[in-house]
């Protein structure tokens, strides 16, 4: 979608959401809730996975100010806010919500347990208790997940193969979700058939996460890898800097760090799942429930390389590594 079709879409779509339908009035207008936990409603990248998730819609009858209407709410990184703007939601009486990574999907599930839930961009619908089982959901919630577990080992791997001067580890975190407990304890056992020593490195706000940064960085051969949560998101730039100012060669869990200055990532394609997310809603909207559904996993992950950043960081990336890369950043 090029740039002048996408702002003209999301705009329309955006004026649509506070307003709904003008003019003709629609015979059945339903209303879907969006909430996203890790950013704002600034950021042009999720405008543009609604945009994807709204032209899906569109093809199988769901028009915005036709006959549906979209309530968009942005939680920033703030999980406060974010539960807010769930019981927000809520309060509208919206037929399905489409709640965007763990917080928000948590916040959604806590502030209703009779609205239908999609999620996208979750790591751990399961062991959170989110959802029974993968197969068999059970409650009002369904979606799409970002990853299995065993992918953050490989992430370890990608970072001992990119720079194989590494002996040491850290683990960007949230401590305070399952996923963030899980992801490391799989960087932990990579870890002990590997010469390199993991730790983690609990992030909060802004001042901490540079403060443990700096910190860790003063040893040599170090290096980092950023585990998948609403607060990597929302303090990328600032991670992606200090590992840049710090010399650190750095390891993402999703393509966008990568494109913002990352030196590489390996995850899961998110527009994919929202516009597959976008399936599930138009299926609940004509009947069916979430509790059917079964949660998805991705069935490929994305490599991308920064080369620009790889050579800033005095690093060499492997011919066998490019050639596995999805997309090389020049």
């Amino acid at each position: 979608m090029r740039r002048r079709e996408f702002i003209t879409f999301v705009g329309g779509a955006a004026l649509a959401w506070p307003l709904g339908a003008r003019g003709q009035q629609p015979q059945a207008m339903r209303r879907v809730a969006m909430l996203n936990g890790a950013v704002t409603e600034e950021d042009l990248e999720a405008k543009a996975h609604i945009a994807q998730f709204l032209e899906v819609l569109q093809k199988s009858g769901w028009i915005v100010s036709r006959n549906l209407r979209l309530d968009a709410r942005w939680g920033g990184g703030d999980a406060k806010k974010t539960r807010r703007l769930a019981d927000e939601l809520v309060a509208l009486a919206p037929d399905v919500i489409l709640a965007s990574g763990t917080v928000a999907l948590g916040s959604s599930l806590q502030a209703t347990s009779t609205v239908p839930v999609v999620f996208v961009n979750v790591t751990d619908p399961v062991g959170a208790g989110f959802v029974e089982s993968l197969a068999h959901p059970g409650g009002n919630a369904t979606g799409l997940m970002q990853f299995e577990y065993n992918l953050s080992g490989k992430w370890l791997e990608l970072l001992r193969e990119i720079a194989p001067g590494v002996t040491r580890a850290a683990v960007l975190r949230d401590p305070t979700i399952t996923a963030g407990i899980g992801q490391f304890a799989v960087i932990q056992a990579v870890a002990g058939s590997s010469a390199i020593e993991v730790r983690s490195i609990n992030m909060g706000d802004a001042g901490e996460i540079e403060r443990s940064v700096a910190a860790f960085a003063r040893s040599p051969n170090s290096g980092l890898i950023i585990s998948s949560s609403a607060l990597a998101v929302a303090h990328r730039e600032l991670i992606i800097a200090l590992a840049a100012r710090n010399k650190l060669p750095a390891v993402y869990y999703r393509r966008r760090f990568a494109a913002e200055g990352g030196l590489v990532s390996y995850g899961y394609d998110i527009v994919e799942q929202f516009r597959l997310a976008a399936g599930y809603v138009d299926r609940i909207l004509k009947g069916e429930k979430p509790a059917d559904l079964p949660v998805q996993a991705p069935t490929k992950y994305e490599l991308v390389i920064n080369l620009k950043t790889a050579k800033a960081l005095g690093l060499t990336v492997p011919s066998s590594l490019l050639a596995r890369a999805d997309e090389v950043i020049e």
